[in-house]
C-alpha cells in the first residue's frame, strides 16, 4: 500500500522572528488563507486518503496541527521527543509504516512546500510510486528555473526508463548549496535538478540503507520498534531519541544510497524556507515590493515586508533591497542577500540565553 509522510517537525529558524518555537512555520499562514501545514495535507488528499496520511512532528507541536486538519486521525501523528533531522525522523515513520504494513511505499513529503501544478505532481507520484516498488530509492528532482545557490543539485547519470510518461535517471551525486558559478554551470549543462527533499521509497528498503550506512542509529530504532502497540513504546522512544545522532538523510543515507532514481519534474515548486522564497508566491508592486499588512513606502524598491502585527503600520523611506518582518515582540530588518543568515541570527539569541524571542 501507498502512504504519504509529511515531515512537520522542522524548527524554521530562518523565518524567525515570525516563525518561533511555539509556532512552528508549518503552522503559519505563509500566503492566501490557510497555513503550510493545511495546504500539505489538502494537496495530497486527491492521492492518499486521510488514514494514509501520516505526520512526523515534534511532540510539542502536535495538537497545533491536529487542530488545523482535525478530521486526521489522531493515531497517524508520529511523535519525534524532540527533532533530530530528516534522516531519524523518516527512520521512525518507517518502522511504523513497516509494523503497519511490511510492503509499505512511502512518500516523504513536507510541510513547508508550495506547489502550483498539482495534476502533474498527482502523476509524478504514482510514477514513482511505480518505480520505488521495483526496490529503487526515488527522488523528486525539480527543474531549475535559475542558478539558485540556496537548494542542493541532483546530478542524472544514464536514463534508466520511462514511467508513466515520466523519464527517470541514475543519480550521479548529489552536490550541497554550491557557490554561483557552480550553480550556473550546473544549470546550464542541462543534467542537474534541484533537490527537492522529498522522495518515495519502500519502508524496507530505506530500513535496509540505515542498516548499512547509519549501524548506530538503525540499532536504535530497532529497540523503539520491539516496543511498537505496547506500554514501553513511549518510555522507549523518551530514552532512546535523546541519545540519537542529528542527521540529515542527504548526507546520512542519500549520498551513498544504493539504487538511486530521480525523476525530474516541472510542478511549480517553491520551497517556502526562508524569507527569500516567500516573494515568489505573492503579489508585488511595479518596482517589485511584496507587502503583507500595512505598508507605505517611498523611494522604495525590490522590499519585502511582513506585519505580523497587522495594527501597526510599517512606513519605508529611501531603501532597496531589504526583508522588514515585525511582529508583536520582535522586529527583523535584513539585506535581502543576508537572508540565509537569519538562522545565524537566532543561534546568536540562544546563545544570548534570550529564549523570550526563540
Amino acid at each position: 500500500m501507498y502512504y504519504a509522510v509529511i515531515m512537520a517537525g522542522g524548527s524554521g529558524t530562518r523565518l524567525w522572528p515570525l516563525s518561533r518555537q511555539s509556532s512552528p512555520k508549518q503552522a503559519l499562514r505563509l500566503v492566501g488563507d490557510k497555513t503550510m501545514f493545511q495546504y500539505a495535507v489538502e494537496r495530497i488528499r486527491p492521492v492518499f486518503p486521510l488514514e494514509r496520511i501520516f505526520v512526523v512532528t515534534r511532540a510539542q507541536h502536535a495538537p497545533i496541527l491536529m487542530e488545523q486538519i482535525p478530521e486526521l486521525p489522531a493515531g497517524n501523528f508520529i511523535l519525534e521527543p524532540e527533532g533530530r533531522g530528516t534522516a531519524p525522523a523518516i527512520g521512525l515513520a518507517a518502522i511504523h509504516l513497516k509494523d503497519r504494513d511490511p510492503n509499505a511505499v512511502m512518500a516523504v513529503l513536507t510541510a513547508d512546500h508550495f506547489i502550483t501544478d498539482t495534476e502533474e505532481f498527482y502523476q509524478v507520484l504514482g510514477a514513482a510510486e511505480s518505480v520505488a516498488s521495483d526496490g529503487s530509492l526515488v527522488t523528486l528532482g525539480i527543474q531549475p528555473s535559475s542558478a539558485s545557490t540556496g537548494f542542493g543539485y541532483i546530478q542524472q547519470g544514464s536514463a534508466l526508463g520511462e514511467r508513466s510518461g515520466f523519464k527517470f535517471f541514475a543519480v550521479q551525486r548529489f552536490t550541497e548549496k554550491p557557490d554561483p558559478t557552480s550553480a550556473d554551470q550546473m544549470v546550464k549543462s542541462g543534467d542537474y535538478s534541484w533537490n527537492s527533499g522529498m522522495f518515495v521509497w519502500r519502508a524496507d528498503r530505506i530500513m535496509e540503507e540505515f542498516r548499512r550506512q547509519m549501524p548506530k542509529f538503525y540499532a536504535q530504532l530497532a529497540e523503539v520498534e520491539a516496543m511498537l502497540g505496547t506500554p514501553g513504546y513511549e518510555p522507549t522512544l523518551k530514552r532512546v531519541w535523546p541519545r540519537v545522532a542529528k542527521q540529515t538523510i542527504d548526507y546520512g543515507v542519500m549520498e551513498e544510497a544504493e539504487n538511486v532514481a530521480v525523476i525530474p519534474v516541472d510542478i511549480g515548486w517553491s520551497d517556502v524556507g526562508s524569507w527569500a522564497n516567500l516573494p515568489e508566491l505573492l503579489p508585488s508592486d511595479e518596482v517589485g515590493n511584496v507587502a503583507v499588512g500595512q505598508h507605505v513606502g517611498i523611494d522604495t524598491r525590490d522590499t519585502l515586508v511582513f506585519a505580523g502585527n497587522g495594527n501597526r503600520l510599517i512606513a519605508t523611506i529611501g531603501v532597496e533591497g531589504l526583508v522588514i518582518v515585525d511582529t508583536e515582540d520582535a522586529l527583523l530588518i535584513c539585506a535581502k542577500e543576508r537572508e540565509q543568515d537569519v538562522r545565524a541570527m537566532v543561534k546568536r539569541l540562544e546563545e544570548m540565553g534570550c529564549g523570550e524571542w526563540l
